[in-house]
Order: C-alpha cells, then structure tokens, then sequence
C-alpha cells in the first residue's frame, strides 16, 4: 500500500518501538471528516470517500489483511488529495477462505442476487443453522434494492416483518469471531461516508475494485467449487433415504402392478428417463442452479428406485 498513488504510510520507528508502542513518523494533513477544511483546500471529497472504501476494501480483498481501526484521527488528507493512514496498531487478517467468501458475498450483491447472498452468509457463519431461507431471502433482496438505491417499498417492508413474526422466525444473523475485526472495519468507513452526506453507492464502488483486482474470476470458482459440495451433499441425504425408499416400495402394494411388465423394459425406461431428467438438469444448472440442483436430485431418486425394483 506504500506504493499506492493513493496511500502515504508514515515510516516506523522502530528503535522506539516497542510490542506495546507503535512511533511512526509525523506527516501532516487534514482530517477525514474535517468538512470545512477539506472545501478550503479544494478536495473532491466525493472521490476522497470513493478513495477511502477502496484503499480498505483493496487490503480486505485483494490482500486479506487490513488497517482494523480506521477512526477519523488515523486517516488524514494532504493537499493533493493523497490519504495518510497512522496507527497500524491493530491490523486484520483473514484466511483465504474467508477473503473468497466475502468476495463471493459482495459479487452476488452487485449482481443484486438474494439466493446467492444467502449462500454466501451461510457459509461465512452469519446465519444461525435454523434460519428461515425465504425469510432471509425477502429480507436480502429489499436490503440490495436499498444498495442500489431504491427504496424499499413500506408495505413489503411490513409483509417481511408479519411475516417473520407468524413463523416465530427472528432475522438470525450472527457475527462468527474471524469477522469481528472485518465488519469493525467496515461500520467506521461507512461512518465517514455518512459524515460528509454525498451521493455514494457503496455496491458500485465493490463492483469497481472486483474488476480492477480481478476477482470476479475468483469469486465465480470459488461459487462453483461450493455448488459441488452441496450438490454432493444432496447426493448423500438421496442416498441415505434408500432404505427408506425400499421400506415405501415394500409397504404400497400399489407399487406391484410393475411386476405385472417384464423387468427388463420397466428397467430400460427407467434409465432412459433417469439419464434423461439428470442431462436437462445439468444444462439447466447453468442458468437456474436450484433447479438444477432439485432435477438431479430427482434422477437419482428415480434410478434408485428402479435399481431397488431389479433388486426384487
């Protein structure tokens, strides 16, 4: 970040260092929220806000590592507009893991993609294991429409919460350890933005650093690789069930008028339409993944229960 034409860091001192005390050099410059001071000196304080979320996003992102106390005082402004950072005191870190998850977050926000940024939180820690996933996703999707602003309609905002309230369901959202520092981070940057009262989306701004870092590209493998994992995870819950499938083919004797065809065709057809529900679904994976997901489900449950039928 020393290198940044946007970012001077102030040198340390180390001979007055200590693991307790931090010297850095002195380098003057105009508070952040300084308002009137920053008019005098002619800053563009819209860009100034646009800079300061993606100095910091840049170091959550790209860098998984990140200035966890950015309060107005440790961020001034010299003449020309560049940001001074003092006190790297108490410094973030992420595991990579969790850096693609935000990214894969933050993406299905700009993408203005509710069932994606469930996803997302799930597998960050931010919701409880019994959240209400329609819930959370109504709740998500007039958040995004706020994001890019528009406002949120009242009567669905008052639809969401009788809602939530008739299926004893509160908004279950957590805050998992290795985020604490993060979503510190995150409340005192959107404090400044509101200081200076500017027309600032912060959505837009995620999208530009996601494709000048380039990490669009990592947040869709990282989203395909995780589609996989709950794929094979409903391929374990589909074979789980099979006894159960056997015990229902055992019980409803309605079932038996297929010993009424030779096996061998009930067998074939079978395959051909398992084969063919489990073709579309991967072609329909592509565009609606839950779909996708349910149709190949659904052929594997079919070609269970004709495997369990060649069985008898």
């Amino acid at each position: 970040m020393a290198n940044s034409n946007k970012v001077i860091v102030p040198s340390v001192y180390d001979d007055y260092s200590s693991k307790n005390v931090l010297t850095m050099e002195y380098l003057p410059g105009i508070k952040v929220t300084n308002i009137e001071a920053l008019d005098k000196m002619g800053i563009d304080r819209q860009k100034l806000v646009i800079d300061v979320h993606k100095v910091f996003f840049t170091m959550l992102l790209r860098h998984s590592m990140f200035h966890a106390d950015p309060h107005p005082g440790n961020i001034s402004v010299t003449d020309n507009g560049k940001l001074i950072l003092y006190d790297y005191g108490m410094v973030g870190r992420l595991d990579n893991e969790t850096r693609l998850r935000l990214i894969r977050l933050y993406l299905a926000l700009v993408e203005k993609d509710p069932p994606r940024t469930v996803n997302a939180m799930n597998d960050l820690g931010m919701l409880t294991p019994d959240f209400n996933r329609s819930i959370i996703e109504k709740g998500i999707e007039l958040t995004v429409q706020a994001m890019h602003g528009k406002k949120p309609d009242e009567m669905e905002v008052e639809s969401l919460m009788e809602l939530a309230n008739k299926t004893m369901s509160k908004f279950p959202f957590v805050l998992p350890k290795n985020l604490a520092l993060y979503m510190r981070m995150a409340s005192i940057i959107e404090g400044i933005y509101k200081t200076h009262k500017i027309n600032f989306k912060f959505v837009k701004v995620v999208k530009e650093i996601l494709e000048e870092e380039n990490l669009i590209k990592d947040a869709y493998i990282e989203e395909i690789k995780h589609s996989f994992v709950r794929f094979a995870k409903s391929i374990d819950a589909t074979i789980s069930i099979a006894p159960e499938l056997k015990k229902f083919l055992d019980d409803n004797r309605s079932l038996q008028l297929l010993n009424r065809k030779p096996k061998s065709n009930i067998l074939l057809s079978g395959s051909i339409l398992s084969a063919a529900i489990f073709i579309g679904s991967t072609v329909l994976y592509t565009t609606n993944e839950s779909l996708g997901i349910i149709g190949m489900i659904g052929s594997f449950i079919i070609m269970s229960i004709f495997t369990l039928y060649r069985k008898r």
